[in-house]
């Protein structure tokens, strides 16, 4: 099936960083101590890391539906874009909101100055800002949800951007707008929350390198 094309890739790293991260997790009772809410932070972990292959999964299933069946246009109509994005959005947003409540909950676990988590923070977020401004400028955000799966003949013809982050590298979503998800971790000084982020930013490379790099080379034939 389509859809599941390279799949087996994606689910046997996917078990690999997963058993890492819990591994690295238990070394360390301090890394999981705390709570937030009345919600132990084992259990804000378990849905920090879920998020992301819900997400993942998601968007997997979305766009290679649409792409190779046009599913979800056929289910929905001219809405069918839309809707996906609203799910998409839901689903991401989740992932930040998730990891800054992980930060809270196992906070202060991560024994460094204050100032080095200011300056390490600050590192992190400036890419990234300029990340999104790029996105926002020159790239639009409805090409960044995957709107060429939807349009791929109206896509196909449009040149890739070359301006702003995308200038330097045009992996710019995966290389620096994860870079966000690193900041609550380094504020709060958190080992969980810097712990799940880096798990969170392998594993959207999993996403690129088996799911959206297959997909471009069907959209853009071969590009």
């Amino acid at each position: 099936m389509k859809i599941f094309k390279h799949q087996h890739w994606h689910i046997l790293i996917l078990g690999g960083l997963l058993f890492t991260l819990y591994a690295y997790q238990d070394t360390d009772p301090t890394i999981l101590g705390g709570a937030l809410w009345g919600i132990s932070t084992l259990t804000w972990a378990n849905l920090a890391i879920s998020m992301p292959v819900i997400h993942q999964c998601y968007v997997l299933v979305c766009w290679r539906s649409e792409l190779h069946y046009q599913g979800l246009s056929k289910l929905f109509g001219a809405n069918g874009f839309k809707i996906y994005k609203t799910g998409f959005s839901i689903l991401g947003l989740s992932r930040p909101v998730l990891i800054v409540l992980l930060a809270i909950s196992s906070r202060m676990t991560l024994d460094i100055a204050p100032i080095f988590s200011y300056v390490l923070s600050a590192i992190f977020l400036i890419p990234a800002v300029y990340l999104f401004y790029s996105v926002k400028k020159y790239f639009g955000f409805d090409r960044a949800f995957g709107i060429d799966h939807f349009y791929p003949e109206k896509y196909r013809l449009k040149p890739f951007v070359d301006q702003g982050i995308f200038k330097y590298t045009r992996n710019g979503m995966y290389m620096f707008g994860f870079f966000l998800a690193w900041v609550p971790g380094f504020l709060l000084q958190s080992k969980a929350a810097l712990s799940v982020a880096l798990f969170s930013h392998l594993y959207i490379w999993v996403h690129y390198y088996f799911t959206e790099r297959p997909d471009m080379k069907i959209i853009y034939r071969g590009a």
